[in-house]
C-alpha cells in the first residue's frame, strides 16, 4: 500500500525487474506509452495530477516509476562511479519487465539527467525526449563554463559534502513544520516560485512524497573526501548527490547518438535550483558570501548550469537533431506544477507531433 495519498484514477504497482523491486503509478488507457522520471527529493507522486490530466487527452498510457531509494521502491545503493547509470539501468529493466514499445520521455530535475542517460543508452527506444528543469548534462557543482570544464581537478565544490545535513536530518524524522530549513518551506521557496502554493492537501500529498527519500549512506545520504581545494570537500564514489558530481557525470555524448529523437526543454525563468544562479551551487552561495572563503571568479565562478543545456542542445541540433526550448515566466524549478495548463499543452502537442 503506498504511504502517499494516491489520487482517483492513479493505480499503484509493484514489480521485481531484473534489477529490484520498483514501484510506479499508471494511469490512461491509450495506445502510446509515455514515462515520466522524478526528480531528487521526491517521488512519483509529484506528477499525479500531471498523469490525470495527460490521460483525459486519451492517446496515452502514463506511467511515472519510483526510482531506487524514492517512494516505494526498493532502497539500493548508488553506485556513483557510473553517474546516474544505476538510475537509467533501473528504467530500462522497467521498461522491459512492462514490455514497452518505443515511448515519449519526461525527466525532471535529477530525472532529466536519468531520462538523458537512458536516451544515450537506448536512443532507439524514445519517440521523443522531454527535459523538464533538468540537470546540466555536465553534473551539478564543480564546473565553470558552458564546456563542463572542470573548476579543480578533483572536483572539489560538487557531490556529498555539498548537501545540507539538516535538512537531510529533517527528512529522517519525517519533519512536517514549517521553520526556515523544513522539507515544507524548501518545497515552496525552491520547488515553486513564491508566492506560489498548491492547496493544502495537495501540499501534504507532495511532502509526504519528498519525505519517502531515503537519507541512508548510499542513497541521498552520500560520502565524501576532504580537498585542499576550497570549498575543501571533493566527491564520494556512493550516492545520487555524487553521482551527480561531474567527476563522474558528462553527458556530452547526447549529441552523437543515433538516432536522434525530438528533444523539448522545458524550464522555469526564476528556477533557483538549475540556474545560472543557483542557491544550491558552491561557486554562486561562495559569489554572495554564504559560503565563507570564496577565492574569487576568475578562480570558482557560478557554474553556468542553462547556459551548459543550452549549448548541449545547441550541438544536438547542428548534429541533424530537433530541438526545442520553452522557458515560463514567473515559474521555478516544477512546471508541471506550476504551469499545468501551460505545460500539459505544449509537452501534449509535442509528444503528439512526434
Amino acid at each position: 500500500m503506498s504511504s502517499v495519498e494516491l489520487l482517483p484514477g492513479i493505480i499503484q504497482r509493484q514489480t521485481r525487474t531484473g534489477r529490484l523491486e520498483m514501484a510506479y503509478l499508471v494511469t490512461g488507457e491509450g495506445e502510446t506509452p509515455v514515462v515520466l522520471v522524478h526528480g531528487n527529493c521526491s517521488s512519483s507522486h509529484f506528477f499525479q495530477d500531471f498523469m490525470l490530466a495527460l490521460a483525459s487527452r486519451g492517446r496515452s498510457t502514463i506511467y511515472a516509476p519510483d526510482m531506487r531509494g524514492y517512494g516505494e521502491s526498493e532502497t539500493l545503493p548508488v553506485d556513483a562511479t557510473r553517474g546516474v547509470r544505476d538510475y537509467a539501468d533501473d528504467l530500462a529493466s522497467l521498461v522491459r519487465q512492462l514490455g514497452l514499445p518505443a515511448f515519449h520521455l519526461l525527466g525532471w530535475s535529477l530525472g532529466g539527467n536519468i531520462a538523458m542517460q537512458y536516451t544515450i543508452d537506448h536512443p532507439e527506444s524514445v519517440r521523443s525526449l522531454t527535459l523538464q528543469a533538468t540537470g546540466s548534462p555536465f553534473g551539478f557543482g564543480g564546473s565553470k563554463d558552458v564546456e563542463g570544464t572542470p573548476t579543480w581537478p578533483d572536483f572539489a565544490g560538487s557531490g556529498g559534502g555539498t548537501i545540507n545535513v539538516e535538512f537531510a536530518r529533517r527528512i529522517a524524522i519525517g519533519d512536517r513544520g514549517n521553520d526556515q530549513v523544513s522539507p515544507r518551506t524548501v518545497i515552496n521557496t525552491f520547488y515553486f516560485k513564491p508566492p506560489f502554493r498548491v492547496a493544502p492537501e495537495r501540499e501534504e500529498m507532495l511532502l509526504s512524497a519528498l519525505l519517502t527519500t531515503k537519507v541512508t549512506n548510499g542513497n541521498y545520504s552520500s560520502d565524501m573526501v576532504p580537498s585542499p581545494n576550497w570549498p575543501m570537500v571533493a566527491p564520494g564514489t556512493l550516492g545520487v548527490n555524487n553521482a551527480l558530481s561531474p567527476k563522474y557525470l558528462n553527458q556530452g555524448e547526447l549529441v552523437t547518438i543515433s538516432p536522434k529523437p525530438a528533444i523539448l526543454w522545458v524550464h522555469g525563468a526564476d528556477d533557483q535550483i538549475v540556474s545560472d544562479t543557483s542557491m544550491f551551487d558552491m561557486g554562486f552561495l561562495g559569489q554572495v558570501g554564504a559560503v565563507p572563503g570564496w577565492p574569487g571568479p576568475e578562480v570558482y565562478p557560478p557554474q553556468p548550469m542553462k547556459a551548459q543545456i543550452r549549448a548541449v542542445l545547441e550541438r544536438y541540433r547542428a548534429n541533424g537533431g530537433e530541438t526545442r526550448e520553452v522557458e515560463f515566466q514567473e515559474c521555478g524549478h516544477s512546471p508541471h506544477i506550476e504551469k499545468e495548463a501551460e505545460m500539459l499543452r505544449i509537452f501534449g502537442e509535442f509528444i503528439e507531433s512526434h
